[in-house]
């Protein structure tokens, strides 16, 4: 299987269309809403609107986004698009990362270069790794996607193709956030013998999606702040869960069609869930946040994006083994405070075969893109007894 170099190039005609809805937007009535409690916040929102239309350069960014190198590849009829920085170092590990929703995968390019030359960001060149940063199917450039039915668990076994035909890395290692984390775990459950080791960032039944969770009394005394965190971030986790999961489409096409009502969808999630103590712009600036929002417009993957979710729910995972623990392979775990579900280290230890436990200072639901720092030394640490 072959790969292809791939450049970003927005049609400048995608990029007029789009200034063009966004001075026609028909904003509705907001009021007592200052603290985000019915939603996205409207004077925030013409704000960030505002500085869209007047500021915020796209092709500055798509030439950032082009400094790395790029390709696509077809498995099985279902498109992908990767990034693939070559290590700079004696032995560098083959590492996958996976993003999740709404991320994309620039939500990973802080950690890129830093993991695959550590030598120039004052690091050791031992620790270097072969970066694999692929976009999930039918997120951003791995589009158009027409296949139905491809979720996590299928996502898994294209990563599994990926990294051994199409790249020739018989054994690798991977790294996972949101429904990256989900990927990841499926790579150590069911390919453990191609696994170096995994690392998450967000750890939880891969059963969820049925009705697995956890028991609060798997707690310990000592991890009250995680199950209060747990049980805090449960009401904003259930309203974009509740619709992607049954009515992906009849959403997408207000999303499709109004910039703004993107911008507001993805724009209550980022504040809800990185740690930015309500003030998104303490994690992200205008210009990081519109780029991601960007993302998913120039691709029009917003309702293949969310049909993951779909597809999540009415393929439920099945293992395909019963042995304990259920993910096999040598994992790591990093505990970020304010990410939207903490398991209790009790559950953690039964369910994974678990090496590393690091509970983070800071950091929410977007670890790499927050913390990318944190992130890129301890997963430096885990891998070093792998090498």
């Amino acid at each position: 299987m072959t790969k292809e170099p791939f450049k970003v190039a927005i049609p400048d005609s995608v990029l007029t269309d789009l200034k063009e809805r966004l001075r026609r937007v028909r904003y509705p009535i907001d009021f007592a809403n200052e603290n985000w409690a019915y939603g996205t916040n409207r004077a925030y929102l013409e704000e960030m609107v505002a500085y869209w239309l007047s500021h915020y350069d796209w092709r500055k960014h798509e030439a950032e986004i082009n400094r790395f190198a790029h390709y696509r590849t077809n498995i099985g009829g279902i498109p992908i698009h990767f990034i693939h920085e070559g290590g700079k170092g004696p032995k560098p590990i083959p590492l996958i990362l996976s993003h999740g929703w709404p991320w994309t995968f620039w939500d990973l390019h802080k950690v890129i270069r830093p993991l695959a030359d550590p030598a120039a960001f004052g690091g050791d060149p031992a620790d270097a790794f072969d970066v694999v940063v692929p976009s999930l199917p039918g997120f951003c450039f791995s589009t158009p996607l027409t296949t139905p039915g491809v979720n996590w668990w299928r996502t898994a076994d294209l990563w599994l193709t990926l990294m051994r035909e199409v790249l020739g890395y018989s054994r690798f290692a991977a790294e996972g956030g949101d429904w990256g984390a989900f990927v990841t775990q499926q790579l150590g459950h069911k390919y453990p013998q191609h696994m170096i080791a995994i690392y998450l960032t967000l750890s939880i039944p891969m059963n969820f999606f049925s009705g697995g969770g956890f028991k609060e009394s798997d707690y310990g005394a000592d991890e009250q702040a995680a199950l209060a965190r747990t049980r805090e971030a449960r009401p904003s986790i259930i309203s974009h869960v509740a619709v992607q999961t049954r009515d992906p489409q009849t959403l997408a096409y207000g999303m499709h069609d109004s910039p703004v009502a993107l911008l507001a969808w993805m724009l209550e999630r980022r504040r809800a869930w990185s740690d930015c103590g309500g003030n998104v712009e303490r994690r992200y600036s205008k210009d990081e946040l519109l780029t991601h929002i960007m993302l998913y417009w120039v691709t029009e993957c917003f309702v293949t994006s969310v049909r993951y979710y779909y597809e999540a729910r009415n393929h439920p995972w099945k293992p395909v083994h019963d042995r304990m623990p259920v993910v096999e392979a040598p994992t790591g775990i990093g505990v970020f405070p304010r990410e939207l579900l903490i398991p209790p280290r009790q559950w953690a230890e039964k369910y994974f075969n678990l090496q590393r436990w690091t509970p983070m200072a800071s950091g929410g639901h977007f670890a790499p893109s927050e913390e990318p720092d944190q992130l890129v030394q301890d997963l430096r640490a885990f891998y070093r007894s792998y090498r």
